[in-house]
């Protein structure tokens, strides 16, 4: 195999630790809930505090990797996800496992970042690089999906402690894997020779950008967080949820590509994120309407949301100068983990204090309509015509 297409597989692998251990606390959220007397705001804080930490370390993630090796970096955030993940599953609070959640996460947000970096080192110049980063993209929703289908029943079998002490064993596999397997690119911890600028103009356009991305993701969470308890609560049982949902997460993962083809092929980049943004939107509210058509519209969301992924990722390059990318890109992925960090714990309180199971699942779904709009401003601001990119 290639050295690019080697790494590629290396780094593809070990990243989905990161969605397995993000999604284990919704997976096991009715033993939690259960047995621990959690509410559902404190449900959605763990969710969110898996991300936390990326509000801080997204912009120096970088610089600890320039500094320390991209390589070395990654492997310390896998093992603070170990710890985290063993923390997590000694816990007999909500305070540690809120504990262990943090640390999961300062090592989770050096893995996206850095591991981010390491597959754009491999492709850049190279045609294949749009495959390439949605491939590493899918990652992220490949673990999730295997979270939803085996930590469920795994924690029927052997308790919620057991399901959680199965993250930090893969997280173990990843660190094995990249240490092992990966060969550093020669990029790996160089140093940059001028600090990077970025004119007020870019600025605007990547919050804009990461605006957008961040309520994708921030959605995500909330969706495949908050629907395990909502169709527990309409009387399916607990491997059912998580069939319906895992089928729902490889639907998603597998329109993410899908979304890539056709916006090569059709070079319709603000109708692929209409048909994603409002189509996810309709089915989130068919989602909370419940009345038998739950299960159909988990499905039809996994079929459409993963469609604008690709045009999303695209609008920094649209915004961004090449000397003003990496700073950029930082910035862009502190949205990311703002919407991951803060629109579970909103989530949460919604319910408690409406009462309604449905209503996470509503105030998700108007703020994924509002993506559109979003990229219409930013479309309008930055002058370019649907597509177009800066070199």
């Amino acid at each position: 195999m290639q050295a690019h297409w080697q790494a590629l597989t290396v780094l593809t692998v070990a990243r989905t630790s990161l969605g397995f251990q993000f999604q284990s606390v919704a997976s096991v959220s009715p033993d939690l809930v259960a047995q621990l007397g959690l509410d559902y705001a404190d449900l959605g804080t763990l969710i969110g505090l898996y991300f936390v930490p990326g509000m801080a370390l997204a912009l120096p993630g970088a610089a600890l990797g320039r500094r320390f090796g991209d390589k070395r970096v990654v492997g310390f955030g896998l093992v603070l996800m170990v710890a985290g993940g063993l923390l997590t599953a000694w816990a007999s609070d909500y305070a540690a496992l809120a504990a262990g959640r943090l640390v999961s996460g300062f090592g989770a947000v050096l893995l996206n970042v850095l591991m981010s970096k390491m597959v754009t080192d491999w492709f850049a110049g190279r045609r294949e690089i749009v495959l390439a980063m949605a491939v590493f993209v899918n990652s992220f929703p490949i673990g999730v999906g295997l979270a939803t289908l085996l930590l469920g029943p795994l924690a029927g079998l052997a308790g919620w402690s057991a399901a959680l002490a199965a993250t930090a064993a893969l997280a173990l596999g990843a660190l094995l894997l990249v240490g092992l397997a990966y060969a550093k690119h020669p990029n790996d911890g160089s140093r940059a020779s001028a600090a990077a600028t970025i004119a007020p103009r870019e600025v605007v356009l990547v919050c804009l950008a990461g605006a957008i991305w961040g309520i994708f993701n921030g959605s995500f969470s909330v969706m495949f967080g908050f629907a395990p308890t909502f169709l527990a609560g309409e009387g399916l049982s607990v491997t059912a949820v998580g069939l319906l949902i895992g089928i729902a997460t490889w639907l998603a993962a597998g329109s993410v590509q899908v979304g890539g083809i056709l916006a090569q092929r059709w070079n319709r980049p603000a109708m692929l994120m209409a048909i994603g943004a409002l189509g996810w939107a309709a089915c989130l509210v068919a989602l909370a309407l419940g009345a038998g058509m739950s299960g159909a519209a988990l499905i039809e969301a996994g079929l459409l949301m993963g469609l604008p992924v690709g045009v999303i990722m695209s609008l920094p390059s649209q915004a961004l100068r090449p000397e003003s990318r990496a700073l950029g890109l930082g910035l862009f992925y502190t949205w990311l983990y703002v919407g991951h960090a803060l629109m579970p714990p909103a989530a949460g309180w919604l319910q408690d204090a409406t009462g309604s199971p449905s209503a996470p699942l509503l105030f998700t779904a108007l703020l994924v309509a509002a993506m559109l709009p979003a990229y219409g401003l930013f479309q309008a601001i930055s002058g370019a015509a649907p597509g177009a990119g800066r070199r």
